[in-house]
């Protein structure tokens, strides 16, 4: 008996031995006690020699193979990771870019670019009338500084909604007769300004009847005049639109057949109720810039336009879209005298 256990397990060493040198010589089937035992022994070592096998392999950069799916799924999803990655970034790379490039067009639109442009020559508006003592040049930029302080302290509010009786048509109405009757008496073109910029005032303090604003008998005429110096407390020396026309023409240089386009805007501008929110330097500066724009003057609007008026192109923008919109109309519409009058003006000269 202790010689078979003795036979046995010199069986199962040497099966162990093959195992591990890799050996596959057959082994005698002697009995089926040491045959099992000896297959249970050679199980068991193939086991240890898997896991030192794997051990090896792993330690040399091998994967088994759940792991190794496990990896390549994650390696996969990294790599779809940084492809999506790399297409937002791509993406906002274009759109950076596609930015970019509108940022730039529309600053070019409105000469906003860093781009340093050549300096423009200011010219001397005042070189000219240097032997008027009328044109009093020491003192005509400190005037318009004043005008440009005071002209708010004048200036009209929106006043329609508290006249239940009158509208801005009958406004406008009344504004056309107003520019009919100063052509017809050849009367001075700041009358013209003044007038309109008293009948605002007053209408923005008082509730007027439609019937009033009509044909007067000579005494009522007087009988009005001084209802509404009373109610002005008689103030009269107004900056209106006319004295910051006079001067912005002058800086633009401009010819007769512009001045004349300049006034005619100017004109539809204060007949138009919707401009009464500008002030009267913005009126005129909208004016001049829309004129220059319509006759292709190059450039539209320089320095010296700019240091005298102390308004920027973009700032006259939507002014000047109001100004064309209502030159559109103007030969449709049934308050012709104004384009009568620029008209004949026109052809005359």
């Amino acid at each position: 008996m202790k010689a078979k256990q003795r036979k046995g397990k010199m069986i199962a060493y040497q099966e162990k031995m093959k195992l591990r040198t890799g050996a596959t010589a057959p082994t005698k089937n002697t009995d089926s006690g040491g045959s099992e035992a000896g297959a249970a022994e050679a199980q068991r070592e193939k086991k240890v020699n898997d896991c030192t096998t794997a051990h090896h392999h792993h330690s040399q950069g091998s994967l088994t193979p759940t792991l190794g799916c496990s990896l390549r799924k994650s390696w996969s999803d990294l790599k779809f990771g940084e492809s999506k990655a790399g297409q937002e970034g791509s993406s906002r790379k274009k759109s950076q870019t596609l930015t970019s490039v509108l940022t730039a067009r529309s600053k070019a639109a409105c000469d906003l670019t860093d781009k340093p442009k050549p300096k423009e020559q200011i010219v001397d508006i005042n070189a000219v009338d240097i032997d008027n003592k009328l044109a009093v040049v020491e003192y005509v930029e400190d005037i318009y500084k004043f005008y440009k302080q005071v002209e708010n302290e004048s200036r009209v509010h929106d006043y329609m909604d508290s006249q239940p009786k009158i509208n801005e048509k009958i406004r406008a109405i009344l504004v056309d007769w107003l520019i009919e009757v100063h052509n017809k008496f050849e009367l001075m073109p700041e009358t013209l300004y003044l007038t309109i910029n008293i009948v605002d005032r007053y209408l923005a303090s008082k509730s007027v009847m439609r019937r009033e604003l009509q044909a007067y008998t000579n005494e009522q005429v007087l009988i009005t005049e001084k209802r509404i110096l009373r109610e002005l407390e008689w103030s009269l020396t107004v900056p209106t639109p006319y004295v910051f026309l006079a001067r912005f023409i002058k800086a633009a240089v401009a010819d007769q057949h512009m001045e004349n386009m300049v006034y005619f805007l100017a004109e539809l501008g204060i007949m138009n109720y919707a401009t009464i929110i500008y002030c009267p330097s913005m009126l005129a500066a909208s004016a001049v810039y829309t004129a220059r724009c319509t006759l292709n003057k190059s450039p539209a609007w320089n320095d010296t336009l700019k240091l005298h008026t102390g308004f920027s192109e973009t700032q006259l923008m939507d002014f000047a879209k109001l100004l064309v919109s209502f030159h559109l109309i103007a030969a449709e519409n049934k308050l012709k005298v104004i384009y009568r009058k620029w008209k004949m003006n026109g052809s005359s000269n």
